[in-house]
């Protein structure tokens, strides 16, 4: 599936895995002989990148920049040229998505790699519970994730504290925070085994958090991102020392973020013009900040919903179709 045409499949692009490691173009040397090495995981890489952008759409359908994908070479424009906080998130949600691909798939036995999480027994964990069902192998996923996204960075040689340097140690602080994000989430399921129902005995293992409450742990993330600049040593140090400096969790950004009020090909802002937004919150996706104070249109539409449900014995809800024409607004 990896041998689809690159625009059919845009979240190849973010982490530059691609079908046949010596024809890729976006891949760097390192990543390419760990593509060589471990071509069995690209596809998981493919579907962590996929689910990295779904992510990134979801968490800003409600802001004027909605985290697009554009048909060019980096599937989000020109908008990751800026090392803005967009960016930031962007590339911690990409190397989350593909530690949480790669850590399932080591669980699920789809790498020779890997298998079942190794993680030592949690010490709360009740003396008479079982541990070593087959966990999500974060250990391993990290490690991969580590190596092959952060390769690209690493291989690059800038000169001390030049914008190029700043750029690259952001990318790389960003990708650790989104990993970090998975680390953390990860935690202890079980499963009962006692015949009367009364869950005495359990089997345990570790399991990887929903996908969303990594998104949203890196949506809050994004909110308080720190403003850094590069110092004459090679170092990104705060821009306001009034502020506390970042942990390895947290994301950081270089460059202010544009308005994303108006289309502007040379910063990949596609603008808001003809967005819906809500014309009573105060919010971001309120129609006064969504359309830059442009104002906007109203139209009616149809929407069908289901309605006047009923449970049938035994087993089935059967629904009637309601239509409701409602208000809707768009920017201007």
């Amino acid at each position: 599936s990896l041998a689809m045409n690159p625009i059919q499949r845009p979240e190849m692009y973010i982490i530059g895995a691609q079908p046949v490691c010596s024809q890729l173009p976006g891949l760097s040397p390192g990543q390419r002989k760990l593509c060589q090495l471990y071509q069995e995981h690209m596809v998981f890489i493919g579907e962590g990148a996929r689910s990295a952008i779904k992510e990134c759409q979801y968490q800003f359908r409600q802001r004027r920049w909605n985290c697009s994908t554009v048909d060019n070479t980096s599937v989000f424009g020109r908008v990751m040229k800026i090392g803005s906080r967009e960016t930031a998130f962007t590339y911690a949600v990409s190397a989350a998505g593909v530690v949480n691909a790669i850590s399932r798939a080591c669980r699920e036995g789809e790498l020779s790699s890997c298998g079942c999480s190794r993680t030592a027994r949690p010490k709360d964990l009740p003396r008479d519970w079982l541990w070593g069902g087959c966990g999500d192998n974060v250990e391993y996923g990290y490690r991969f994730a580590k190596e092959f996204v952060d390769a690209k960075e690493r291989e690059k040689n800038y000169v001390r504290g030049s914008e190029e340097q700043a750029r690259m140690l952001m990318n790389l602080q960003n990708n650790e925070a989104g990993r970090r994000a998975v680390y953390k989430l990860a935690d202890v399921a079980c499963k009962c085994h006692s015949v009367s129902g009364s869950c005495s005995l359990k089997t345990c293992w570790l399991q990887l958090a929903d996908f969303r409450k990594v998104g949203d742990l890196l949506k809050e993330k994004y909110d308080s991102a720190a403003a850094m600049r590069i110092s004459r040593k090679g170092k990104l140090e705060l821009v306001n020392n009034r502020f506390n400096m970042p942990t390895q969790e947290d994301l950081v950004y270089v460059d202010p973020s544009p308005d994303y009020c108006l289309r502007n090909e040379t910063t990949g802002s596609l603008g808001t013009q003809g967005r819906l937004c809500n014309k009573t919150s105060e919010g971001m996706d309120g129609c006064e900040l969504m359309c830059c104070g442009r104002g906007y249109d109203q139209f009616k539409s149809v929407q069908v919903e289901r309605c006047h449900c009923k449970f049938h014995w035994c087993c089935y809800v059967k629904c009637k179709k309601c239509t409701e024409i409602v208000d809707q607004y768009v920017c201007k």
